[in-house]
């Protein structure tokens, strides 16, 4: 499915398979966004290597991809993390939780609540407002915690502010009621919360969406020649896709 994009068009790509980026506009910011079909494509989570070592890279995940014949078509950084790159909340990998769901107010962006949970499911992927996800406990493969929530239900966080003044690159995720349609987008100008949970709820209508993190905003995407560097990252979600 393509999205409906009433901004101006900078740039479009197509991947093999279900994934697709492009390069939008919206209330005269630019936006990459990439879409992603939870039916068949390949949605994991990253984090550590089978040494227990931080992947941290993009390119790290590729290369430990690379000797099954697989490789990553699309990523982006997940969720909040400390400075040895461990998850402030929750997050599930192959079934093993590594944190456990935090549900309590606190500093930050994270504690800002309601926030939620990306969870990744055979053939879906969902957002879930944490209290949602504690009480519905979903069978997730993978999951991570990170906040606030941008949209919730159709509504937009009750804490944003249309003229907030805290503008950062930010990026996060949309997902659509029946969890077949995923929507990742970074922002490549600074952005406050308010205008960019617009993003999720007017434009590409996601009718839950949450916020991954900002100012270290990175996204890897092969097909627009895309792959932001910087310092290590904490969890990454990917497309895996086979090596061509």
């Amino acid at each position: 499915m393509r999205l409906a994009l009433a901004g101006a068009l900078a740039v479009m790509a197509q991947t093999a398979g279900a994934v697709e980026c492009q390069s939008i506009t919206f209330d005269d910011t630019q936006y990459t966004v990439c879409e992603v079909d939870a039916a068949q494509e390949d949605l994991q989570l990253f984090l550590y290597d089978e040494t227990g070592a931080v992947l941290g890279h993009f390119l790290a995940i590729d290369r430990a991809l690379a000797p099954e014949g697989k490789q990553l078509s699309f990523a982006m950084n997940a969720g909040m993390y400390h400075e040895d790159r461990a998850p402030v909340g929750h997050y599930l990998e192959d079934g093993e939780e590594v944190m456990r769901v935090i549900e309590s107010a606190g500093p930050g962006n994270f504690g800002l609540l309601p926030n939620g949970v990306f969870c990744l499911r055979e053939g879906r992927a969902d957002v879930f407002e944490t209290s949602d996800y504690v009480r519905d406990a979903p069978a997730c493969e993978d999951a991570t915690q990170s906040g606030p929530m941008l949209v919730i239900d159709g509504a937009l966080h009750p804490r944003f502010l249309a003229d907030g003044t805290s503008k950062f690159i930010r990026n996060g995720v949309g997902t659509s009621a029946d969890g077949q349609r995923v929507v990742f987008a970074i922002s490549d100008a600074p952005v406050n919360f308010y205008d960019f949970a617009r993003l999720f709820r007017d434009q590409l209508k996601t009718p839950n969406a949450l916020y991954f993190d900002g100012n270290i905003s990175r996204l890897y995407a092969p097909d627009l020649n895309r792959n932001d560097i910087g310092f290590r990252l904490g969890p990454i979600v990917g497309v895996v896709a086979p090596s061509e």
